[in-house]
């Protein structure tokens, strides 16, 4: 569990500090706050692999948080919820959370409900890095393969416009010259000649944009080059 960190959102201070000093007796880093807009704040600042999330809290409740931690992460979520409490279970499952436990609690439950969530956590994530693919809205690129898969269909890539896309794609949102694709790509001095770019940015959009004529993808920055868009 080294390298680990969690975030417990709890507005029971002794109880979070108790976890807090348990946790990190097994090597796993430990945050706190009491409220469920602090525990947004947070998790934009820093990762974390696990979250502890109770759902009677001030302000936002548990449920509000769950719903917000959903649209920005997949990290996963233990909630906790009261004794009896099966609509809390419930709704919470429903709403995204991975796991919950009921208060009271005994502390070697919580940490084996922690290292289970974590593990899972940490070997989907290390699975999924070792496929080698980039997800962008629409599109899949399958490094290993050196293929797209969009809305047209699955396409093989020959070599240069495999390389192209991922020189834009690795840069994406920057507006790159003619010349920098050209010398990254081709490994040559640019000598001026645009036929080759454009014929590889045609056939690129053809296979990954539903509207070549009005690219989402790859747009042309007029004078200057090309750009991977970013709102994607």
């Amino acid at each position: 569990m080294e390298n680990s960190r969690i975030l417990i959102i709890d507005d029971d201070r002794e109880l979070c500090i108790l976890i807090k000093k348990s946790v990190e007796n097994e090597g796993i880093e430990a945050d706190f706050c009491g409220t469920g807009r602090e525990g947004m704040e947070m998790l934009e600042c820093r990762e974390y692999h696990l979250i502890i999330l109770d759902v009677m809290m001030p302000g936002m409740d548990g449920f509000e948080t769950l719903k917000k931690i959903r649209q920005k992460s997949k990290v996963p979520v233990l909630m906790f919820t009261s004794k009896n409490d099966n609509y809390s279970k419930v709704r919470g499952l429903r709403e995204g959370a991975d796991d919950y436990l009921t208060k009271p609690f005994h502390m070697d439950e919580l940490l084996a409900r922690i290292f289970s969530l974590i593990r899972r956590y940490t070997r989907f994530n290390r699975d999924r890095n070792s496929q080698e693919i980039l997800q962008y809205e629409g599109l899949c690129v399958n490094i290993d393969e050196r293929s797209v898969k969009t809305g047209n269909g699955t396409f093989e890539l020959p070599p240069k416009e495999f390389d192209v896309l991922m020189f834009l794609a690795e840069n994406q949102g920057k507006i790159l010259t003619k010349q920098r694709i050209y010398e990254a790509v081709w490994k040559e001095p640019y000598v001026y000649d645009d036929n080759n770019i454009m014929a590889v940015i045609s056939r690129l959009r053809k296979k990954l944009e539903e509207n070549p004529a009005n690219p989402r993808y790859i747009q042309t920055i007029k004078g200057i080059g090309y750009r991977f868009n970013r709102e994607v």
